[in-house]
């Protein structure tokens, strides 16, 4: 399983959220994209990030452990 995680270079909410990430789901690998290389991403999550994105799905800062769970994964947890 892998999941995208938006950042950039130096956010410390980013480092939190992928802190949190490995903690919710140890088992997932996690591709970081830096949104900076990326005009388009720029102007859609500049603001925004970090921003988790998942089989269609995103989950915007700020978000806990329940979030990522219940919220990120729901489709795949039988609901």
């Amino acid at each position: 399983m892998k999941i995208e995680l938006l950042t950039t270079l130096g956010c410390h909410l980013c480092e939190q959220a992928e802190t949190l990430l490995r903690q919710a789901l140890p088992m997932v690998q996690i591709e970081k994209i830096d949104i900076a290389e990326d005009d388009a991403l720029i102007e859609a999550y500049g603001e925004r990030i970090p921003v988790v994105r998942y089989a269609g799905r995103e989950l915007c800062w700020p978000f806990g452990l329940l979030d990522v769970r219940e919220r990120l994964l729901e489709p795949f947890n039988g609901r």
